[in-house]
């Protein structure tokens, strides 16, 4: 008896995903929950875990895959998830011999096929035959790793990226051509010129290019960064206002209490949770900024589901505060510091990243001075946040350094005006220049 591992359900809109890599092969032991198969999705990287206890059958879709919900990935055959490796040996071993492989198309024929260390393995697929004619390369130059030495694209990426990290060949040394040999009547150039002028006539080589180029297919992740951000900005009447912002309160407030607030909140008294709690006091006095257009009507949300942008390797991803008016600036900063560490390691839901009305976006942790961030469709604002420096200001009639931090608030001119927009910068500035507005609400 086997059970069936199939593509669960990924979400509200969610229909298909790509197949990533799979963390255990054909053949070896499964616990019950182990990860089996990681999908990638539009929004989120998900693993599917195994049902029960047993033996994977064969893997039927391959990484890089494109997936429907409910599509059928492998099978998981009855069998001790503790079955040792001794037994699996031996029942390889008495395993008869594979198949011959069946015969390559004649234009697939490769010198691969006919000899070397690839003798005897399958055809490459399209995808690795595309990629070895764009780098230029023969199957015989690429270690395959698939079944059976199969060479798939991976390997040609893998051999090109080891190509292009080889340092390049001395270029060969000049001849000195004997002065006999020197007809008469020639124009005598200084050694050092002909040197020179030798030294710098080179023709660029398109096959060394090719080598240095890796081609990857982008993530789904990616593809709906790519195709959301340009939808904004084709949709949207996109505007940017700016503002500076006088930290020093804020950074006395936190240098004074991070030590007692992190003692009694288990959390560290970060930046952003002043900022999500600015941002409120501003939504309540600006509430077109919290709401978004549907065909001809406005709606506006009368609760705030803020979302922060939060940066991975594999892209950008906004999971929301919800309720965020409702919350203590510690829970504020907890549910940041849980967001963080669940999308560092890819744990993220589908449900974590819907519903926001507002997002704040952080620049600054990158070094960013100033920025037009991009909005997070359907919402009406995104704030920007940037690096603090000191710079000199007037104060009192004085000039003083003080930490400054310049903010950008981007917008959908068709619902927000732009007094409303500079009257929303002006009071988040406020609140973090006073933070007793934040208890006083004001």
């Amino acid at each position: 008896m086997s059970i069936e591992i199939r593509v669960p359900a990924l979400g509200e809109s969610v229909t298909e995903a790509t197949v990533g890599k799979w963390f255990k092969q054909p053949g070896e032991a499964v616990n019950a929950d182990e990860p089996l198969v990681e999908l990638e999705t539009d929004k989120v990287t998900v693993e599917v875990p195994a049902p029960a206890a047993g033996v994977l059958g064969d893997i039927l879709v391959k990484p890089g895959s494109t997936v429907a919900v409910g599509s059928l990935l492998a099978a998981l055959k009855d069998g001790a998830a503790n079955a040792s490796a001794a037994t699996s040996g031996a029942a390889k071993a008495a395993a008869p011999p594979p198949p011959p492989p069946s015969q390559p198309k004649p234009e697939q024929v490769t010198r691969a096929q006919e000899g070397g260390a690839n003798a005897g393995a399958p055809p490459p697929p399209p995808a690795a035959l595309k990629a070895l004619t764009e780098a230029g390369l023969e199957a015989s130059d690429v270690h395959g790793t698939g079944r059976r030495g199969q060479i798939l694209k991976e390997d040609v990426i893998n051999a090109v990226a080891a190509a292009a990290a080889r340092p390049a060949a001395p270029p060969p040394p000049l001849r000195e051509t004997p002065s006999a040999a020197i007809p008469p009547n020639a124009i005598a150039i200084p050694e050092a010129q002909a040197t020179v002028v030798m030294r710098d006539v080179r023709l660029p080589s398109p096959a060394n290019d090719a080598t240095r180029e890796e081609r990857v297919r982008m993530s789904k992740l990616r593809q709906t960064i790519a195709r959301r951000l340009k939808e904004a900005q084709n949709a949207a009447a996109m505007l940017t206002t700016f503002n500076d912002v006088d930290m020093s309160a804020i950074m006395a407030l936190r240098a004074q209490y991070k030590d007692v607030f992190e003692k009694r909140h288990g959390v560290k008294l970060g930046f952003m949770g002043l900022f999500v709690k600015a941002c409120i006091q501003a939504l309540r006095d600006v509430p077109s900024v919290n709401a978004e257009i549907d065909h001809d009507d406005i709606i506006y949300k009368n609760y705030y589901h803020i979302g922060v942008a939060v940066g991975t390797e594999k892209g950008l991803v906004v999971p929301v505060v919800r309720e965020a008016d409702r919350l203590s600036l510690a829970e504020i900063e907890q549910k940041i510091a849980e967001f963080g560490k669940r999308a560092r390691d890819g744990k993220l839901s589908i449900e974590d990243m819907q519903g926001g009305t507002f997002t704040i976006s952080n620049g600054g942790v990158y070094g960013s001075l100033m920025s037009t961030p991009i909005l997070n469709a359907p919402q009406s604002g995104i704030l920007g946040m940037h690096r603090i420096e000191e710079r000199p200001v007037v104060r009192g009639g004085q000039i003083v350094a003080r930490p400054m931090m310049y903010l950008a608030l981007s917008y959908d001119h068709r619902i927000v005006d732009g007094k409303e927009a500079v009257t929303f910068l002006v009071r988040v500035k406020e609140c973090l220049e006073d933070p007793q507005r934040f208890v006083l609400e004001l």
